[in-house]
This record gives C-alpha cells, sequence and structure tokens, in this order.
C-alpha cells in the first residue's frame, strides 16, 4: 500500500489570512507549524489503519518548502522543492494507490472560501470541457487520470463541497467555516488533528469505495489571466490561441495530463513581468 498525502497551506485550521501563508510575513513560521501538525495527524491515521503503508507527504504551498523536515513523521517521506512535472502531486506515479489532499482551498471566485484562488491570483478561471475547475478539480482528475482515487480531503466548508460535488464518495473534514476571503470559525487546532486522524484511517478503510475521476481526452481548455502580458506570453505556445476578449487562452489537450501541465505552464508565465 502506497498513499500520496498532498499538503496545501490555505486550508489548514487556524489559518485564514496571507501574513500565515507567505515566507516573507510575519506570521508563517505559526502556519508552517500548523500544516506541518496537521500533516502529521493525517500520516499517523494512515498507519494506524495500514501499519506497513509507504507515506509520501508532496510539500504543495507556494514554494513547496513549507513542511517542517525536523517535525514531519519520521515514518513518512517528503517531497520538497520546485519545479516539478505534477506540481501539487509530486511523488504521484502509477504504484500510488491513494491520493488525499489536505488544507486546501476553494477555486477562485468561490465564497464565501477563505483564501480563494486557483494556482496563483494571476489565474482567474480554468475550464476543462466546460468545467470550471479550481486546484481541487485539477489535482483530484489529474490522479484520477493515473488511476487513483482521492479518499481524503480536508479544508474550509466550501472547499469540502467543491470536492464532494466531484467525489462524492471521498470522507471530507471541514476544518473551519469560512465567513469570507480572510475570515472564518475555525477549529482548536488539536480538536482539528484528531478529526483528521480518525478521518485518514477511516478513508483507507473505505478507499475500495472511491472511484479515480476520470475525464478522457480530447478534452477543450479554456484559462482566465489577469494579466494582458501573460496572455501575450501563452500565445507564444504552440496550441494556445487567445480568445475574443482579450483575457481568455484556449487550447486542445490529448488528455488531462497534457491539460494540467500546459495549466502549470501558464502558471509560471504569469511571474514573468514586462519589461
Amino acid at each position: 500500500m502506497k498513499v500520496l498525502i498532498s499538503v496545501d497551506m490555505e486550508g489548514i485550521s487556524g489559518i485564514v489570512h496571507p501574513t500565515e501563508t507567505n515566507p516573507d510575513r510575519y506570521d508563517y513560521e505559526r502556519g508552517r507549524a500548523l500544516m506541518t501538525a496537521e500533516a502529521n495527524a493525517v500520516i499517523a491515521g494512515v498507519l494506524e489503519a495500514e501499519p506497513t503503508a509507504v507515506v509520501l507527504v508532496a510539500d504543495a504551498h507556494g514554494t513547496f518548502r513549507n513542511l517542517l523536515p525536523e517535525e514531519l513523521d519520521r515514518r513518512a517521506r517528503l517531497v520538497r522543492g520546485k519545479p516539478r512535472s505534477l506540481g501539487m502531486l509530486g511523488g504521484l506515479d502509477e504504484h500510488i494507490d491513494a491520493v488525499m489532499l489536505v488544507g486546501y482551498h476553494a477555486r477562485a471566485g468561490s465564497g464565501p472560501a477563505v483564501l480563494a484562488h486557483t494556482m496563483s491570483d494571476d489565474i482567474l478561471d480554468v475550464r476543462v470541457a466546460g468545467r470550471s475547475l479550481g486546484e481541487i478539480g485539477l489535482n483530484a482528475t489529474m490522479a484520477g487520470h493515473m488511476g487513483v482515487p482521492v479518499v481524503l480531503f480536508s479544508g474550509d466548508d466550501t472547499a469540502c463541497a467543491e470536492l464532494s460535488d466531484l467525489v462524492p464518495s471521498a470522507v471530507t473534514v471541514a476544518v473551519k467555516e469560512a465567513l469570507g476571503q480572510a475570515a472564518a470559525v475555525v477549529l482548536h487546532p488539536e480538536e482539528a488533528r484528531e478529526r483528521l486522524r480518525r478521518a485518514a484511517a477511516e478513508a483507507m478503510a473505505r478507499r475500495a469505495q472511491v472511484s479515480p475521476l476520470a475525464m478522457g481526452g480530447p478534452l477543450a481548455v479554456e484559462v482566465d489571466l489577469h494579466s494582458p502580458t501573460t496572455v501575450d506570453l501563452a500565445t507564444l505556445v504552440p496550441g494556445v490561441s487567445r480568445a475574443e476578449g482579450g483575457r481568455t487562452v484556449t487550447f486542445t489537450a490529448a488528455d488531462f495530463a497534457e491539460a494540467y501541465r500546459l495549466v502549470l505552464l501558464l502558471v509560471q508565465l504569469a511571474t514573468i513581468k514586462p519589461g
């Protein structure tokens, strides 16, 4: 049994503001500690249910260098740093039996939702075959493309509903109730960790009941971008075209893996500034 736990930061209990998620802000170290503790709770639940499981933990926030390696449960292996071909799902391959998405947030434009966005503030929306997908949908479908189900999810209540709409049989844990972009009613971190530990063990026991989320190709993809410069750069990529209106680029992907990687490329192009 091999499990991949992908851990983001905005959906961790107690976290509601960018000062807690950005390395250059004053409360980031607390955010890192909370993130690492929730990862450890999930690892504990997985190994409680499957003591011989191999557990990979993918740091999936920002720089992918947030989890505290020395504080992470030593029974797990950490996937850290970037760039990597599958982004937030670093470590995913055909040998993984189950994926868990921990500390995730809702997609851009949804709400109320804590720190909602899609990959970066430069991506306004991603639509694949007409369906709007945020990080939750993109990563769950990418895992499904590899034949792997998402069996556990945690974040705020809006994010949990987003995952449940895609994977109804997955176990979800709402560690906070969103009041807005930077406000929520949060569980005490210790209570959140206990719920996550129990939920991870339950998800392992129920994993056979969860089907991978698959989307067959070819796929029409539309991406709404914040910056006109990013649109200009995106059209330099073979197969990517500017749609009417100037803010949207489109392309056709042979399969979901190709769509996923092109979206990751657009996120990187958005970091390039004019001049």
